[in-house]
Order: C-alpha cells, then sequence, then structure tokens
C-alpha cells in the first residue's frame, strides 16, 4: 500500500525501551476533498530513510498496516518501509481520471442524423 502527500510533521528518531528500540514518526497530509493527516512510523534501520526530508515535501511512503490486541483493546499501526519524493504539480485528484471525461454515452450519436428528417414518432 502507498501514502502520498505532503509532509506536515517529522520528528527526530526516538528511542525506546532498553533495548533502544529505535522510532521516527512522519506525518503526511493527504491532497484530496478533505485531506487526512496520516502519521507513518518508520522503524529500527528504516528511521534513517528520512533524513533526506523536509517539512512540506511532497512524498510517497509505501507502507505496511499492523494490527495488534492488548488487553482486549485493539490499535493498528502504519508502519513504512519506503520513501521517495513525489511530483508536488500533479495533486491526487489530478492524478485520477474525471469519471465524466473517461464515461461515453453510447447514445450521444444515436440521434445525430446530419439534418435527414426522421419519421420517428418521437
Amino acid at each position: 500500500m502507498e501514502v502520498q502527500g505532503k509532509i506536515i510533521v517529522l520528528n527526530e528518531t526516538e528511542s525506546v525501551g532498553t533495548k533502544e528500540f529505535k522510532k521516527r514518526l512522519v506525518v503526511v497530509q493527504t491532497d484530496e476533498q478533505y485531506p487526512q493527516s496520516i502519521p507513518v512510523e518508520f522503524t529500527q534501520d528504516k528511521t534513517s530513510l528520512l533524513n533526506n526530508f523536509n517539512i512540506g515535501d511532497f512524498v510517497k511512503i509505501g507502507i505496511n498496516l499492523r494490527g495488534a490486541e492488548w488487553k482486549g483493546r485493539y490499535f493498528a499501526n502504519i508502519n513504512g518501509w519506503k520513501i521517495d519524493k513525489a511530483d508536488s504539480s500533479l495533486t491526487a485528484q489530478q492524478q485520477m481520471p474525471d469519471r465524466e471525461a473517461v464515461q461515453t454515452n453510447p447514445f450521444d450519436n444515436a440521434f445525430a442524423n446530419d439534418g435527414v428528417k426522421d419519421d420517428l414518432p418521437f
């Protein structure tokens, strides 16, 4: 799966626990009718992938969804494993084909009679 948008938060790498588990959070705002702020966590050696990015960069992130249960509560995480710069000139809506432009009406030319009067009663 992928998420694409503009980086709005880029935290520093954190070390957690006694085993020094590394994690780094990036939040991407999608470019759609109702923009979403998607938090993506990079862990361990993947945290260094974020070193070449800044707030305001348009990116495409390869993600995995992870879920877990703990004491009867359920949690979901979005883990990043790849990040690339995206073309900021193309918004998500521009990249998707326009439904009206793609769909054609088979009856558009059905009534075009090139000036010839037909004898249909309707």
